[in-house]
């Protein structure tokens, strides 16, 4: 699904530029386990503009041709300097607390996913930005994860997952609207 891919690009990326990442190993294996990798090869269209079409790395062109590596990777530079202004502001109980719900394996994804929503609906109503809620509620959930990989980072597979449905279930439309 190109969608998800998206927002797998988008996570990973905002992880790998995220300042204080304690988990760059973690991630890494990420990339290797193909979770979140693009692949250019030579097969692959020449657009009119002198820029490939993407592919995804089973093959499938991406949803949308325009959306790009680079396109993502400014994206998500972007979001993870607003992340490091949250940082400070996410208190560890917050994040402890959800370090306990992924460590429950009788908890479902859904559950998990909806402990994750709640945590972030809270830090979205408890920390008074000027930013529109879509991208509020995006960052938080992305540092979100950096601080629980950063807690526990043999989590990272978990909450990555987690938090890339949760992100494409609540936040999707605005996602395609920014890139």
């Amino acid at each position: 699904n190109g969608s998800v891919q998206v927002e797998h690009m988008l996570l990973y990326t905002f992880l790998e530029v995220s300042s204080d990442c304690k988990f760059k190993e973690q991630l890494h294996s990420l990339q290797s386990q193909r979770i979140v990798e693009l692949c250019y090869d030579e097969e692959m269209e020449l657009q009119t503009d002198g820029n490939r079409s993407g592919h995804l790395q089973n093959g499938e062109p991406m949803s949308d041709p325009e959306v790009n590596e680079a396109v993502i990777r400014i994206i998500a530079a972007q979001l993870a300097q607003i992340g490091d202004q949250f940082d400070n502001k996410i208190r560890a109980r917050v994040v402890n607390d959800l370090v306990q719900h992924f460590l429950n394996e009788n908890l479902s994804a859904e559950e998990i996913t909806r402990r994750m929503s709640e945590a972030v609906e809270g830090l979205a109503r408890a920390i008074p930005l000027d930013m529109e809620q879509e991208k509020v509620t995006l960052v938080l959930a992305m540092v979100l994860t950096k601080k629980i990989a950063n807690t526990m980072p043999s989590l990272l597979h978990r909450v990555f997952s987690t938090t890339v449905n949760y992100i494409s279930q609540q936040l999707h439309n605005y996602i395609v609207r920014m890139v």
